[in-house]
């Protein structure tokens, strides 16, 4: 359901002002799945809806859950019959589900499998929404409690398809529906400069995320095609001048591949490199997507973390979750077995 052709289709036909907002509080507020829940509304009105307008965009195809019940991943149908994957997490008290913002992506990351399917389309505002509202409402009909975080980290680069996203994350937002805090929310980009530049001039609380995976030009250009074309001297000014500006932490993403970036030197090399305060690392097990590199072992995460504290770097490890599923970081890729 398209929010601007919806208000303009009740203008046009002399709907009163209200009905948009009894039929927007129901979608986003409510966690309505159609127009016959809004019983607020005619039977005529509602009719006439279910003719115009779908009330999602989307259409599960299947959903998976990992052994744990603590991962579920979604296969989603679009109306012009393409397919998109996001992810929900339950960790303690933590609910975060990741969601997709293209259709494939272009970037070509060689360890990521989502890069494999090349690119298709960017996804529309409510194609972005209708998958966190899809898990708000999973969780609601199984008493699993509320979303407490969302991460745009899923199928796709989200600063290809800048306005629609942040398009999405600001209806998210609105006290008067959905009501999901910015502080709460994350995007992760592989280093669009412009993006990022953009990014930073936005006054929002949402949280960024770096997609880096390597301490130098030449081990990120050969597994990062973007870093031809924004290379480090060029991304991490913009690096700096979002903390700077914004006052922010900003994270930064590095997948851990055996005896490719995962070596002590290689660590001091990304020290170096991020000497900000406000700069994070979460360190990412390799999720085996493909056959191009191998997982570091975890005595060498062990040791790559160590010395990036030793150095002044705050680092975490990142808990790998939903493997069996396809369901982890990297492993997108319509994959329903």
């Amino acid at each position: 359901m398209n929010i601007e052709e919806l208000k303009n289709w009740l203008k046009e036909n002399n709907a009163p002002e209200f009905r948009f907002k009894q039929i927007y509080q129901a979608k986003f507020f409510n966690l309505a799945t159609n127009f016959e829940e809004i019983t607020s509304l005619s039977k005529f009105l509602r009719e006439k809806l279910n003719e115009i307008f779908s009330f999602s965009s989307l259409k599960i195809n299947t959903l998976k859950e990992a052994n744990n019940k603590k991962v579920y991943k979604a296969l989603f149908n679009l109306e012009d019959n393409e397919q998109i994957e996001s992810v929900l997490m339950m960790e303690d008290e933590r609910r975060t589900v990741c969601i997709s913002s293209q259709v494939g992506c272009p970037m070509g990351c060689l360890f990521c499998a989502t890069g494999d399917l090349g690119f298709k389309r960017n996804l529309e505002i409510e194609e972005i929404f209708d998958q966190v509202l899809f898990w708000a409402r999973y969780l609601k009909e199984k008493n699993l409690g509320k979303l407490t975080n969302l991460v745009v980290m899923g199928m796709g680069e989200p600063f290809l398809n800048y306005d629609s996203v942040l398009g999405a994350l600001k209806i998210l937002n609105d006290e008067k529906g959905f009501n999901f805090g910015q502080r709460r929310m994350s995007i992760s980009t592989c280093g669009i400069v412009p993006g990022i530049e953009k990014f930073t001039a936005e006054n929002c609380q949402v949280n960024l995320a770096i997609s880096l995976h390597a301490p130098n030009d030449f081990l990120r250009s050969k597994i990062m095609p973007v870093n031809k074309k924004y290379p480090l001297q060029v991304l991490m000014p913009a690096c700096f001048d979002y903390v700077n500006k914004t006052n922010r932490k900003l994270m930064f993403e590095y997948v851990m591949l055996k005896g490719f970036n995962d070596s002590q030197g290689q660590a001091k090399e990304l020290a170096d490199l991020l000497v900000h305060p406000l700069f994070h690392v979460n360190l990412i097990k390799y999720n085996y997507t493909n056959s191009k590199f191998g997982a570091s072992d975890d005595r060498a995460i062990f040791f790559f973390q160590q010395e990036l504290n030793k150095n002044g770097v705050s680092c975490t490890v990142r808990k790998s979750m939903g493997e069996e599923i396809w369901a982890g970081c990297g492993q997108l890729k319509l994959k329903s077995s």
